[in-house]
């Protein structure tokens, strides 16, 4: 069974950084990514990264500004959030999939809340 914690989430000023973290257990995925949730909206993706780490894919609204990794030895997969907006206040949620072009399992979320 695949499990996936995310952590890092949290209040921060416009233009402030997060990084966001999460760890995956149970097997390593062949790809991960990141989608978000805003009150009101539907998720939306943010961001993905391959099996290697050297796929990487944006949302038009993030590129630029976030940076997807992955550690495979530590079978964690990062989001280093920079010049944050309030506009990207959002539950952040991780997910993995078994193939690549499948998402197969999510996180609970992290609340990322960033204030003007």
């Amino acid at each position: 069974q695949v499990q996936l914690v995310e952590s890092g989430g949290g209040l921060v000023q416009t233009g402030g950084s997060l990084r966001l973290s999460c760890a995956a257990s149970g097997r390593t995925l062949s790809r991960m990514g990141w989608f978000r949730q805003a009150p009101g909206k539907e998720r939306e993706f943010v961001a993905t990264i391959g099996r290697t780490g050297g796929q990487t894919y944006y949302a038009h609204s993030v590129e630029g500004r976030f940076t997807i990794s992955r550690d495979n030895a530590e079978n964690t997969v990062y989001l280093q959030m920079n010049s944050l907006r309030p506009e990207d206040t959002a539950v952040y949620y991780c997910a993995g999939g078994k193939y690549s072009s499948t998402w197969d399992y999510w996180g609970r979320g992290t609340q990322v809340t960033v204030s003007s």
